[in-house]
């Protein structure tokens, strides 16, 4: 007899991690519904706003639900940019959480996106996930955006807010943006290079979602970086190797502040060093731990 098909519920399918995300889950077998922004494109499609309730009975049905969907954070915060990076990721979690509540059967699982933003810059300070949060605006966000899922996690359901790092993937995010001036050998330190950046390649965040929504243990919020972070120094050295490019043309910090504003203080120039505790503890194997051989693979395949 053929096992029922698990279904899984994504939102925020359109970025590079859930453009990554996606066949890894069908690849084992799950059948994907996607939640939409605009009209559906068919059967395994749900239209959503993510400023708008959902309707219980339009979410019921599924084992496991993975929210990504939020703003992008890339791009001079002004105050209407700052308002939509906080209300696509706050007010949409809390519809869903809300609309999952009211289901029955109610999904075993619910994963949703947070960032380690939630530590604010903490210099040489080690983070887990019991530390507290930082102070700026970034931390703030994550703070009701975690929160945002309560009501899913009263309601009986396993809730884990994973906290994504600097994620590698070629196809986008801060990676994707860095490579064409790295290879036109313009790329350099961002400000004095000394800040730590925590990284996690796409392939290994991808398949440490589906370890969490495996393991029953796993709940609450979860770093999902790699175990070893690297001063942006470092980074910046190991990506101009693997491109065989010099790394000669620095950005000063108030370069990069003139050019981004508040976002360079809170992203490019902050420092996180932050560890894995809890994927470690649960005996999460990282496939792609040294950032050289990470980058190395995903850029010369």
């Amino acid at each position: 007899m053929n096992a029922k098909p698990r279904k899984v519920l994504v939102s925020g399918t359109s970025g590079p991690i859930g453009a990554a995300l996606l066949p890894a889950l069908r690849e084992h077998d799950w059948q994907v519904t996607r939640l939409v922004r605009g009209k559906a494109g068919g059967s395994d499609e749900i239209t959503w706003d993510p400023l708008q309730p959902l309707r219980p009975q339009a979410v019921s049905g599924f084992d496991a639900v993975i929210h990504l969907a939020g703003e992008s954070i890339v791009g001079r915060w002004t105050e209407a940019k700052k308002r939509r990076i906080r209300d696509s990721r706050v007010q949409g979690t809390r519809h869903l959480a809300e609309a999952l509540a009211e289901t029955e059967p109610r999904p075993q699982v619910l994963i949703t996106a947070s960032a380690i933003g939630f530590y604010g810059d903490r210099g040489e300070e080690s983070l887990r996930e019991d530390s507290l949060p930082g102070k700026g605006f970034l931390p703030e966000v994550c703070r009701e955006w975690e929160g945002a899922a309560q009501p899913a996690e009263d309601a009986g359901i396993r809730t884990a807010q994973v906290r994504f790092g600097l994620v590698l993937t070629p196809s986008g995010g801060a990676l994707g943006k860095m490579l064409t001036p790295f290879r036109m050998g313009v790329g350099g330190n961002i400000g004095n290079g000394r800040q730590w950046w925590s990284w996690i390649d796409v392939r290994d965040l991808v398949a440490a979602i589906q370890f969490v929504i495996n393991d029953v243990n796993l709940g609450g919020a979860i770093n999902f970086v790699g175990p070893n972070p690297v001063r942006n120094a470092e980074f910046t050295r190991t990506l101009a190797s693997v491109l065989s490019r010099p790394a000669i043309f620095p950005v000063p910090a108030f370069a990069a502040r003139l050019a981004f504003g508040q976002m360079a203080d809170e992203l490019l120039l902050s420092s996180q060093k932050v560890e894995p505790a809890k994927l470690l503890a649960e005996g999460y194997p990282f496939r792609h731990a040294e950032l050289k051989a990470a980058l190395t693979d995903l850029l010369r395949r």
